[in-house]
């Protein structure tokens, strides 16, 4: 598919309907999210969100953090389950990294324990296990840190 724009989150209106397909699918459901509590991460200023749309309908979306310890943090990453499984999520992947590589030589994110496809899907994309987060999310479970890097930080010299 060709015509995949990747572009801002414009409003409180794409906001809600980002964090209702959230709410109502994996792995959102088995973490106990809401479609408010979703909401208030897409809307967080701190945070740069941002929408992919085919066929003029929004189909996925993207938070990043690209402030802090961890310069280059994908926080959420959620395509809507109608259009899973077309490799849009690789497209929003690649537009995250080119952003984050821009300003950092490594991207983080973390990924639930039970959610092994997606694990699968990021080390594809070439992410390693770097480490894990026992009962950060919910009991039981463990969030594994993740990141692709393209070298040490102190060597990295950021785009201008």
């Amino acid at each position: 598919m060709n015509d995949l724009i990747i572009r801002p989150l414009q409003n409180a209106v794409e906001a809600r309907g980002c964090a209702g397909f959230m709410a109502a699918s994996e792995p959102w459901l088995a973490l106990g999210i809401t479609a408010e509590q979703a909401f208030q991460r897409l809307t967080d200023p701190t945070r740069e969100a941002h929408v992919a749309t085919a066929d003029q309908q929004i189909v996925g979306v993207l938070i990043l953090h690209c402030d802090g310890p961890l310069n280059g943090y994908i926080q959420t990453i959620a395509m809507h389950p109608d259009w899973r499984g077309r490799g849009l999520g690789a497209r929003l992947m690649r537009f995250a990294e080119e952003r984050i590589f821009r300003q950092s030589p490594n991207v983080f994110l973390c990924v639930s324990s039970f959610n092994h496809r997606a694990q699968q899907f990021y080390e594809r994309l070439g992410y390693r296990r770097v480490g894990e987060l026992p009962d950060f999310l919910v009991s039981g479970q463990a969030e594994i840190i993740m990141r692709k890097t393209r070298g040490p930080l102190l060597a990295f010299t950021p785009e201008k």
